[in-house]
């Protein structure tokens, strides 16, 4: 791994840590007694990836380049992310019964690692 990758992955783990903490906390809070799994993951979900955005866009990557086309890709991606997060937890919880907290705190991982990915060479691609 080159030099400057290397530092993007940590400032990435640096701030997705502080990030996913403070939402699965949140997911856990309002699973317990207020809403269900996925409502609560919709939300989470929701507010994570504009406050992800703004940490990995200006943190992360350090990103120049065009703000609203950065933007849409990000949002394509988050959008995919979701998707797969959200059919795990159908899958895995409501069908298989698996603890949703358990399934969800696993997909952190997962979405995670593929975020990296795409953000590095898709959203904020080096200019």
């Amino acid at each position: 791994m080159t030099h400057l990758i290397r530092a993007q992955f940590i400032r990435f783990v640096l701030v997705g840590l502080g990030l996913n903490a403070a939402g699965y906390a949140a997911y856990l809070l309002l699973t317990w007694r207020i809403m269900g799994s996925e409502t609560a993951m919709t939300i989470t979900f929701s507010v994570g990836t504009l406050l992800s955005y703004l940490a990995h866009r200006s943190v992360t990557f350090r990103h120049r380049g065009d703000h609203f086309a950065a933007m849409r890709r990000f949002l394509a991606c988050y959008a995919i992310l979701y998707l797969v997060n959200f059919a795990a937890l159908w899958v895995f919880a409501d069908r298989i019964g698996i603890p949703h907290q358990l399934v969800q705190g696993c997909m952190v991982l997962v979405v995670a690692l593929l975020a990296f990915i795409v953000q590095k060479y898709w959203v904020f691609p080096a200019t």
